[in-house]
This record gives C-alpha cells, structure tokens and sequence, in this order.
C-alpha cells in the first residue's frame, strides 16, 4: 500500500541529513583531538541501544502506559476489527492491550507483525463510534506492517549518538582547540546546534510516518472520513483530558496516534511529533473526495 504522498523519499532523505550530521560531527572529532576512535566507540553504543529498544519496544511502550493484555471475550468489539483488518491485509493477529488511563489515545508496537501489540486506551474507547475505532485501529496496524517501529528506534539512536557525541565534545574538548588550524568557534557551532538539528530531524520523520499511516490506514479500512472523524475527536479530547507528561509517558508518546499532552502552536511545531491535526484531517478528506 505505497503512498502519494513520497514520504519513503522524504524519511530517507531525512536520515541522510542525520548521517551526514554524525560524520560532520566525526570529521571534527578527528580534526581536533586525532582521536576519530571515539566516534566508533559513540556508535557502537547507539546501535546496541537501538537493538535493545527495537527488540523489546513492546515490552516497554506497553509497559509505559500500564496496558494489560485483554482477551476477547472482554473486548469483542476490538477483536472483530482487528482480526478484519489483520485478514484484509494478508497480516497476523497482533495482541490487543487495554490502558486504563482516560487520556483519549491508541498506539500499536512489536519489532513485526508476528510480534505486534495494538494498544487502545480507556479514553479512547469512551469517544469514538465503532466506525471511527476502526479507522484508528486501521492506522496503527499500518505503522507495524510499515515498519515504523524500526524507523523510529534507527532514527532516535541516530541522533541519540549526535548528542552524546557532542556532549562528550563540549565537556572534554572537541570543539575545535586541540589542534592548531582548528576552528574552535565552529566546532562550539556544531556542539550546540547538531543535538538541536538532530532532534527537529528525528521529529520530523516521526511526523512523516504519520502521514503514510493516516494514508495507507484509510486504504486498509476503504474509509478515510472515519479516521478523519477519530482525529478530530482525538484532537479535542486530548487537550481536554491530557496525558501527564512523565519520562515514561514521552518516551512512548511518538507512537501515538494523537499528541497525548497539550499542544502549543507556532515556533513549537518545529518539535511537535505529530503533524498539525488539522493538515492531517484534510488530507484525508481530500481521499475521501472532499
């Protein structure tokens, strides 16, 4: 279920950028302390991180949102739209979770559609139309059978080592003093700003993962007005009933369908996780024939 909207391009596109920052990080590293091992020593770090997010994210997106697993004689309903759904895409049955917070969300994870868990919220349950559950539940089985949880776990290692890098640059300094000819107030430049541009990066393809689920979520259920409809319940119903941002809740946040803590505008967009609801309500009408 390919999108129109190019967004492989763009998420490629964005981890060039990322890599590119990470050698430019390196390229300093080098010139300045000729100690370029560090750099691998930063990597090495990130991809074990990036494995064991990867491997258990599950574990610990449900983890987070104290989910229990439900069966199906408690939650019929989700069990009907989901084996439907898992059937029309050719895919296996995930394990539906339940949180019991009233904060209106839903997100699905597993490293594979053999090891993917769907996770829907009490809050959620309480304001959507079947029909409209359907249109989420659509969405987030698509960010399992596109991968997303790997293109998350890769991106935010990626620039989890742009920042422990440039951290260990500023505190033991790598900025550019150590060597003669070395720009010292470049390297300063490339310390604070690379963390800065990494996380807008990372945000970013967040945001366009959203996109092609919204999209690709729509062609599963052959109904994008019903996830239009979910969205804008799901963008009022978590402004007024926000989840309570703890290091575990925004460590799972990304991966929800709706922004789960109260949103500002402007300037913070650059660092939202989400795309405008709006945008994304519009695009969807817009497949709807609207």
């Amino acid at each position: 279920m390919g999108s129109s909207h190019h967004n492989g391009m763009k998420t490629a596109a964005l981890f060039g950028v990322l890599w590119a920052i990470l050698l430019g990080i390196g390229w300093v590293i080098a010139g300045s302390t000729n100690q370029p091992a560090f750099i691998w020593v930063f990597a090495a770090f990130g991809l074990v991180t990036t494995f064991v997010s990867y491997w258990f994210s599950d574990r610990i997106a449900l983890a987070s949102m104290q989910a229990r697993p439900v069966s199906e004689v408690e939650a019929p309903q989700i069990y009907a739209i989901v084996r439907e759904l898992s059937i029309r895409a050719g895919q296996p049955m995930p394990r539906i979770h339940i949180s019991p917070t009233t904060a209106p969300n839903a997100f699905a994870t597993g490293r594979n559609p053999a090891n993917a868990a769907v996770c829907v919220t009490r809050g959620i349950l309480e304001i959507l139309e079947p029909r409209e559950l359907r249109g989420v539940l659509g969405h987030e089985l698509m960010h399992v059978y596109n991968r997303d949880i790997l293109t998350s776990s890769v991106a935010a290692a990626v620039a989890g080592i742009i920042t422990s890098v440039a951290q260990f640059m500023l505190f033991f300094g790598g900025g550019g003093r150590g060597r003669e000819g070395g720009n010292p107030i470049g390297g300063l430049l490339m310390v604070i700003l690379a963390p800065i541009a990494a996380s807008m990066i990372q945000l970013a393809i967040s945001r366009t993962r959203e996109y092609d689920a919204d999209e690709d979520g729509a062609r599963l259920t052959e109904d994008p007005l019903a996830l239009a409809s979910a969205l804008a319940k799901l963008d009022r119903g978590t402004q007024q009933r926000p989840l309570r941002p703890t290091p575990a809740t925004e460590s799972v946040s990304h991966m929800m369908i709706a922004n789960p803590f109260r949103g500002g505008g402007g300037f913070s967009r650059m660092f939202a996780s989400h795309p405008p609801m709006a945008d994304r309500i519009a695009r969807l009408e817009r497949m709807a024939g609207y």
